[in-house]
């Protein structure tokens, strides 16, 4: 996987997320700057939703913020925030059963990547920001099962970053873990991916 590290400038006031939330501001400006500003073509409309759970409805009970000082017409760019209480356990599956067909309808993060797939064009992006959780005290990863179930919608990964919870100060970092990360994360993963739709 490729991946790539970013953290705060020196200056940045605030490096901790709000509450609630999984990236800092500085992190979010950077994805407006990096993934919104398209080389030759206007900006792109960024939707940022925060998801709390996965049981049925889920979509309802999501809050979503739209960046949108830019033309509505264009590809957007969907940022998924996900709380690590909704990532799915070590024991869960992503995938659907053999003699069942995959889709939009479906519950959890099958449902999710379908809806997705579904709603970006070519052009447009999908970000899944999250970070570990502690499950029987040990800190769990999710991120392979997350983009198991973007593959399986139909998206290709392109990216990893990994966004620290620190903040320079003189020749070191000093943590600033957000108040409701679990004990020993001191950073939150951004993962890029592009919808494949057939030509």
């Amino acid at each position: 996987m490729p991946t790539t590290i970013w953290l705060p400038a020196p200056d940045q006031p605030d490096s901790v997320p709000a509450p609630g939330s999984v990236l800092p501001a500085w992190a979010m400006d950077r994805i407006r700057a990096e993934y919104t500003h398209r080389p030759d073509t206007p900006a792109a409309p960024l939707l940022k939703i925060r998801i709390q759970d996965t049981a049925l409805g889920m979509d309802a009970r999501a809050s979503c913020t739209t960046y949108a000082d830019c033309p509505t017409g264009e590809a957007p760019v969907l940022l998924a925030e996900l709380h690590p209480d909704a990532l799915p356990t070590p024991s869960d599956a992503l995938s659907t059963a053999a003699n069942e067909m995959p889709g939009a309808m479906e519950n959890g993060w099958p449902g999710f990547f379908h809806r997705a797939h579904r709603l970006l064009p070519a052009n447009g992006l999908l970000l899944l920001a999250t970070r570990q959780r502690r499950d029987a005290g040990i800190l769990t990863d999710p991120l392979g099962s997350l983009v198991a179930g973007a593959r399986t919608a139909g998206f290709r990964y392109l990216q990893h970053i990994v966004i620290a919870h620190a903040h320079p100060a003189d020749d070191r970092l000093v943590p600033s873990p957000p108040a409701d990360a679990d004990p020993g994360v001191l950073h939150s993963d951004l993962i890029v991916l592009a919808p494949i739709h057939p030509a």
